[in-house]
């Protein structure tokens, strides 16, 4: 037996630890299997079912390495939780003397000089602004860390975390007064000296992407990249290795420019003068377009005077202001900022407008409060090949939903990874026995009008079988509305008094506490609940999915990459809209059974998952479950499991 099979035996090291620690034969095999991936510094792609516990399947051979590590996960919670728990518990098991270090963006972390300004300046939206500014202040000057994520007190989303934060443009760096105490330079400071480092992917590509000092000032000494959530990285990175300009960075231009002239430049009335001017402009851009948000590629906006109109008067107003800051910029470091920020933002707007290359794709999102220009590449594949293969490390893409039925083609297609080494292991749940997969009859095509309001009369039945406790997940915000309002109806029309939740309605965190807490509940919930939610037990009996999540064909990026493979003579919708789809419903579908004691109901309402000729490889990708269409097996499922409780309870002697 090896030293990390030891690890994961029953009498091992995490068994001595860890509270009903279980040895599973995937677990070891995984980390037998990225412990040699490590040593010969090659590329895995390890994909784990739910259950497996591929969390310490990477911890175990990346602490026991011996070498610098960075570990990239999809959220942000996920990062607090391998580092608040899951890395120390493996530190201590194995007795490794590593240290470890927390990574954030700079927006995570109170910035003095920002902070200072602020106050100074005294405008802020609200009250509640005023209140959480004073909190702020105070918990600058106590906390170690300047984390966030440590003032509880102060909501994550108040706007006035904006203010007190720096971004990649307006920080000084070393030209700040601050510098020395800098919250970002003493933690990057601490992943500098660490032996493992937490990060996110969306730092990681940022970094890496932008050259920035951080994670790209971190790989040159790292011997092992881990990404946990790897399935998100081809979105990521597509993000990453384009570019982008909103906005909203031409209000904070402009926010900063005023704030630096009155500090820097009181007499020169013309610098303020402009900076609002700008930001006007910024907000006239925006207000060009009704739609609350969405996406429209650049040969739709560019027939649009209205838009053309308003882009061309906020790039005058930029060019003004450059005018004049590049006038005052050697009067103070935060003028001279400001004016390179003037530039390059000015230069980006340009290269987009302008932009013959066709290997990206020019679009636009819009936000409720802000507009973004987006240049995306076609493929990232061959940059991130790059970043991979042109280095001597180890690297580790791990996650439960990377392929489709065991084909992990799609996936390193999307990362130029062909070559890498894929190995899957399934989860060690019970599947046949502890879940049932329902598609209902007589559901109508899912593009009709009348979809969600038959999603919702299809499931009513279930909901009422498992007396709530469900998810009810939709691929759109429109949709997700529309079943809320139904179901209220439903339910106080046949007199259910099963407590509705809607996302949006709290936070997350909130919704998923009140869900568990309230046991009866049903969420009603879009595609943010469809990964990194995790709910044992019965509080979560039924998760039922609206259709099949097909990314809309409209999507700009999508559209284009779609149009490409066809005109390769390639079939796009098979080769890379159904594997997108199939992972996203993975993820989905994942929610159900997190817990080797859980049992449930997955109710997928497309009828395209039995109609269609590619459904058959949809639903051969979900874990092997019972397959019913038919209400009654629904019913039977349920009434088993509370005959089943029962007995239980009687031979305890818990039932009088």
């Amino acid at each position: 037996m090896s030293e990390i099979e030891k690890v994961f035996s029953p009498e091992g090291a995490l068994a001595a630890v860890v509270p009903d620690f279980r040895a599973r034969a995937g677990q070891v095999e995984m980390a037998v299997a990225i412990q040699k991936t490590i040593q010969k510094q090659k590329v895995i792609i390890a994909e784990a079912g739910t259950g497996t516990g591929k969390t310490f399947a990477y911890l175990a051979p990346a602490l026991l390495s011996g070498g610098k590590v960075i570990i990239s996960t999809g959220t942000k919670t996920l990062q607090d939780q391998l580092f608040d728990r899951d890395i120390p518990t493996v530190r201590a098991a194995l007795k490794a003397p590593v240290s470890v270090a927390l990574l954030k963006g700079r927006a995570n972390y109170v910035c003095h000089y920002h902070l200072e300004n602020t106050q100074a300046d005294g405008r802020l939206a609200t009250r509640e602004d005023v209140r959480y500014l004073q909190m702020i202040a105070s918990f600058a000057r106590r906390t170690q860390s300047g984390d966030r994520a440590d003032l509880a007190d102060v909501p994550e989303s108040a706007s006035v975390w904006a203010h007190v934060t720096s971004t990649r443009d307006n920080c000084l760096g070393s030209n700040c007064e601050h510098f020395d105490k800098c919250f970002v330079m003493r933690a990057r400071k601490q992943a500098q000296d660490a032996d493992v480092v937490v990060v996110n992917h969306h730092l990681f590509f940022a970094d890496v992407a932008l050259r920035d000092e951080g994670v790209a000032e971190l790989l040159p000494k790292c011997n092992t990249v881990i990404f946990d959530e790897a399935h998100q990285l081809p979105d990521t990175a597509s993000l990453f290795f384009g570019e982008s300009v909103s906005t909203t960075q031409l209000l904070d231009l402009a926010r900063d420019s005023r704030m630096e002239g009155i500090s820097g430049a009181k007499e020169f009335t013309a610098l303020p003068e402009a900076a609002l001017a700008l930001e006007k402009a910024a907000r006239d851009l925006r207000l060009s377009r009704d739609e609350d948000n969405g996406r429209l590629t650049h040969k739709e906006i560019s027939g649009d005077s209205g838009f053309i109109s308003a882009l061309d008067n906020a790039c005058a107003k930029l060019s003004a202001l450059f005018v004049l800051l590049e006038s005052q910029a050697e009067r103070s470091e935060g003028l001279e900022n400001c004016r390179a920020r003037a530039q390059e933002v000015a230069q980006t707007i340009s290269r987009w407008r302008e932009s013959k290359d066709d290997s990206f794709v020019r679009w636009i999102e819009l936000f409720g409060a802000s507009l973004q220009l987006h240049a995306t590449p076609l493929s990232i594949a061959e940059i991130f090949r790059k970043q991979v293969t042109e280095s001597s490390r180890a690297w580790v893409f791990t996650s439960a939903t990377l392929s489709v039925n065991g084909d992990f083609k799609h996936y390193c297609g999307e990362l130029g990874l062909e070559d890498a080494h894929t190995e899957s292991w399934a989860s060690p749940f019970d599947f046949a026995n502890q879940a049932l997969l329902y598609v209902p009859k007589s559901m109508p095509n899912p593009n009709t009008r009348e979809y969600t309001a038959a999603v919702v009369k299809a499931a009513l039945p279930v909901l009422m079988a498992s007396e709530g406790r469900a998810f009810l997940l939709f691929t759109s915000l429109r949709a997700m509305r529309e079943a809320s309002e139904l179901v209220r109806d439903e339910f106080k029309t046949r007199g259910l008094d099963y407590p509705v939740l809607l996302q949006g309605e709290g936070s997350r965190t909130e919704l998923l506490d009140r869900f568990r807490t309230l046991g009866n509940a049903v969420l009603v919930a879009s595609q943010s609940f469809w990964e990194g939610v995790d709910v044992r037990g019965e509080a979560l009996s039924v998760v039922v999915i609206d259709r099949l999540p097909f990314s809309p064909p409209d999507d700009p990026v999508l559209a284009a990459r779609i149009d490409k493979m066809n005109r390769e003579g390639r079939n796009a919708f098979m080769e890379y809209q159904v594997p997108q789809a199939v992972i996203t419903l993975k993820q989905g579908a994942g929610r159900l059974i997190r817990d080797e004691t859980d049992r449930g109901v997955l109710m997928i309402c497309d009828p395209r998952l039995v109609d269609k000729p590619y459904g058959k490889r949809i639903w051969r990708s979900l874990p092997p479950m019972k397959r019913t269409r038919e209400i009654a097996e629904v019913e039977a499922f349920f009434t088993a499991k509370t005959i089943s409780q029962t007995a239980v309870e009687l031979a305890a002697g818990t039932v009088p």
